[in-house]
């Protein structure tokens, strides 16, 4: 079975805007700047920029290059893309920093106790709904 595309220009932009998305997600998660990224694939800064704000398309090639540097395959790029809702929440957001947070603490005792406070607090939240 054959399915036709429709060259529909904005659902295009919507496709590298998504992946620019997941592009940034991914690099915040592991803590590394745009320009980290841009050295470990052979760009400039300012190009890292452009894919992970949809400005300039990521080629196939490059965006192997991209998924090798984040450690994820490249179907993690389009995960949720058919999802209505593309834009990263202030919750999702937060979620994010607190990763890349956490894998900047060095000291084990500190993400010890830091994860078990969230441990405490999210089981806390569970069983009194009322108290959060």
């Amino acid at each position: 079975m054959v399915t036709q595309i429709n060259n529909n220009s904005s659902d295009t932009h919507r496709i590298e805007n998504h992946v620019g998305q997941k592009i940034r997600e991914r690099r915040t998660m592991l803590g590394l700047t745009q320009q980290q990224l841009a050295d470990l694939i052979g760009v400039t800064y300012q190009q890292a920029h452009k894919y992970e704000r949809g400005i300039n398309r990521v080629s196939a090639g490059r965006l192997y290059e991209i998924s090798q540097a984040l450690g994820v395959e490249i179907s993690f790029f389009y995960e949720g893309l058919d999802n209505s809702q593309n834009i990263v929440s202030e919750r999702q957001r937060m979620c994010l920093d607190l990763a890349r947070n956490f894998t900047n603490i060095k000291n084990e005792k500190h993400q010890d106790a830091l994860s078990m406070l969230c441990r405490v607090l999210s089981e806390q939240s569970l069983s009194d709904p009322e108290a959060a």
